[in-house]
């Protein structure tokens, strides 16, 4: 049998590993998969999982979108961080700060955009999810943290205006390794950039 190690209290490497695998993974009975196009972020993923599983996981490109998936199939493990997940959410309200940062940090690095048109004067930072008490739930932790946020529907939060911002860059921010997706053909930029990066200039463009 592969064992792994369980956790009995929350760290920062255990609430940002389980808060990926809910944002941009799956959590089956059989198996902890996650899916992303960013190498920093799928390197991150390993590196956390392995603290408590010493095993590889299988590993999979799409050569087509560039999306990687990593996969850990073990019954045990999958049925605890099933449990780990819906007590994480359960508890992230009443979780210490910097807690709360590191499960923003995944949920923002995983499902959000930089969305900065300089000719339309907007700068947003947008996040995604299908799960509206977890859009809900995103923004009350925004919130304890300082940063106001609104909903916009169907299914986003959206932070915007020059505090929000600056206070999003110093309490969370983008991971470095992060992009936007260039080849998107409603994209912008036509190239390929670091979402920290679109931050900065987003933030650089608000007139004094």
């Amino acid at each position: 049998m592969r064992n792994f190690k369980k956790f009995e209290s929350w760290s920062k490497e255990t609430a940002l590993l389980v808060s990926h695998l809910l944002f941009d993974g799956e959590i089956s009975h059989a198996s902890c998969i996650y899916n992303n196009r960013s190498a920093a972020l799928i390197k991150r993923v390993k590196n956390l999982m392995r603290s408590i599983y010493d095993f590889n996981p299988k590993e999979y490109i799409n050569i087509e979108t560039g999306v990687s998936r990593i996969s850990y199939h073990n019954v045990a493990l999958a049925n605890y961080l099933k449990n780990k997940s819906e007590e994480l959410l359960t508890q992230a309200p009443n979780l210490q700060l910097e807690l709360k940062r590191e499960i923003l940090r995944a949920f923002f690095d995983d499902e959000g955009c930089m969305d900065f048109r300089p000719n339309t004067n907007s700068r947003r930072i947008r996040g995604y999810q299908k799960n509206i008490k977890i859009l809900k739930l995103i923004s009350t932790l925004l919130f304890d943290i300082g940063i106001e946020s609104c909903f916009q529907k169907p299914n986003e939060v959206v932070i915007s205006g020059k505090e929000n911002l600056l206070k999003f860059q110093k309490e969370i921010n983008f991971s470095r390794g992060v992009y936007i997706n260039g080849n998107r053909t409603n994209s912008i930029w036509k190239k390929h950039l670091e979402k920290r990066d679109l931050l900065d200039k987003a933030i650089a463009s608000f007139k004094s």
